[in-house]
């Protein structure tokens, strides 16, 4: 005959009670503080980042003006070449 016994819990008293859920409340309190340590890291290097993009757009907005500059006078050249390789047709035609 094997006998079990059960094990009763000693009587908890209120003080021990609220002591506990106290501990347990200052250990969620210092998890909720390391991760919003962590969020302001975070927001921190996200802001560096949007940052260095913002830099990165206005360069790559200078460089588009200064293409499109140059395209435009690439464009007025080769205009200025066809009306000189046509004058020079007329001219040998004549």
């Amino acid at each position: 005959m094997t006998l079990i016994a059960d094990i009763l819990p000693f009587p908890e008293k209120p003080e021990d009670r609220l002591r506990r859920a106290l501990r347990t409340l200052n250990a969620a309190l210092d998890e909720q503080r390391a991760a919003v340590a962590g969020l302001r890291r975070e927001l921190g290097a996200l802001s560096g980042a949007v940052a260095g993009l913002g830099t990165s757009l206005q360069a790559y907005s200078h460089s588009l003006a200064d293409t499109q500059e140059a395209v435009l006078g690439a464009h007025a050249e080769a205009r200025r070449l066809d009306a000189t390789a046509d004058a020079m047709l007329v001219a040998c035609q004549g």
